[in-house]
């Protein structure tokens, strides 16, 4: 069933927006407890209030209700009714020792909790265990191509992103901004996640220009003036507040060695530009190519995610040769913001192809019709998008 959703939020924001989201709360919940993490404002809040509003919902943004829990956690035990089947807990990496009681309450009175934050790093830091199995783990992203359907426009998407606060906004340069201040005031100073704030922000805006590249750590701190081990802990931080991924090379050929080397990906292209010093893109200007590849990591990451299986990797030879993504080492992705793509773009995919180890050899463009050359399959964005959502590249 898919979730109706109002965004509403203190940004200028078309209020009369309902976007269809493709998680539901409640198929989550059908089968067990469940941890649903993603980046702030990617609609969490909202989704809990619009299909689980009959439901006890402690929010521990709201500090009457965080103060009181702090003292006494005890009291979700005291409180919960005897009758009741589903418990939320709105960010719950606030109040870790919180877990406590819902491990309790999951054993002796078989509750399913939903229990929503922007990050488990704080739940590990505080030596919790997501509940030993007792619950599992979703995520929530921003939106999706088929979650806005006729509201979907790419080049808003490019220049933007698409959280949904910020892709809804009337102006979402000025959310933007704000959006990147309160990641840094709220993820990261106000948990203190790191000594160094300036050094830090240094660092994430070198990172964002290095986004959708191999990871260089030396050359980042560098440039970034940290040490190349703060280096690494800081891309931990930024995987553990879900602001980016690692994306791994696949090492399986054998005729062409692979790199070993990790890219990093931001989780939003309007993020990483705005990070980046980038606003309006139109298409085919600089910044397009990066963008579109960024944007389509997106939608292949949370295909994944939302289908609950399934990996993503790039491919890179150590004599050059590069394939921008796999997809569950059955499918090879090669990404170009070109309304002509040439034989020289298929370089890549022809060499990756001589490994024999995969079924698809596509091309997403911006080229406005389907066509085939030389057995390597170039489409239109749109059309790959449709396909993949549709299930077309599953086993």
């Amino acid at each position: 069933m898919l979730l109706y959703i109002m965004i509403i939020s203190n940004m200028m924001v078309d209020r009369h927006h309902f976007i269809p989201r493709l998680v539901s709360l409640e198929k989550l919940l059908a089968g067990k407890s469940h941890f649903l993490f993603g980046p702030r404002q990617t609609g969490k809040t909202w989704l809990i209030n619009k299909e689980l509003a009959h439901c006890r919902i402690y929010n521990l943004l709201r500090s009457e209700t965080f103060a009181l829990l702090s003292r006494e956690p005890q009291r979700i035990r005291q409180e919960v009714g005897s009758s009741e089947q589903f418990v939320v807990i709105d960010e719950i990496q606030r109040l870790p020792q919180l877990l406590n009681e819902v491990q309790l309450l999951i054993e002796e009175r078989g509750l399913r909790f939903l229990l929503t934050g922007s990050s488990a790093r704080k739940l590990r830091r505080g030596g919790t265990n997501l509940l030993g199995g007792r619950a599992r783990v979703s995520y929530l992203h921003p939106f999706v191509m088929k979650e806005l359907g006729e509201r979907f426009h790419l080049q808003r998407a490019l220049s933007w992103g698409l959280l949904p606060s910020i892709y809804l906004s009337t102006a979402p340069a000025e959310d933007l901004q704000a959006y990147v201040g309160l990641y840094l005031a709220e993820e990261i100073a106000a948990e203190a996640a790191v000594r160094n704030i300036p050094a830090f922000s240094r660092f994430l805006t070198v990172a964002a220009l290095c986004n959708g590249r191999l990871i260089n750590y030396a050359a980042i701190a560098s440039d970034a003036q940290v040490a190349a081990s703060t280096v690494r802990q800081y891309f931990f931080l930024l995987r553990d507040t879900l602001i980016g991924w690692p994306l791994p090379c696949l090492g399986t050929t054998v005729k062409r060695k692979p790199l070993s080397t990790d890219k990093f990906y931001f989780f939003d292209v309007g993020v990483v530009r705005h990070l980046q010093g980038g606003g309006a893109l139109r298409l085919g200007a600089p910044g397009t190519g990066e963008a579109f590849e960024t944007f389509l990591h997106h939608e292949l990451r949370s295909f994944c995610s939302y289908r609950g299986r399934g990996s993503l990797h790039y491919w890179r030879s150590r004599s050059g040769f590069e394939v921008d993504f796999i997809l569950d080492e059955r499918v090879a992705i090669e990404v170009k913001a070109k309304r002509n793509v040439s034989a020289r773009d298929l370089r890549g995919l022809r060499a990756l192809r001589e490994e024999k180890l995969l079924e698809h050899y596509l091309v997403v463009s911006l080229e406005e019709n389907e066509r085939r050359v030389d057995g390597l399959h170039i489409l239109p964005w749109r059309r790959f998008l449709d396909d993949l959502w549709d299930g077309r590249w599953e086993v």
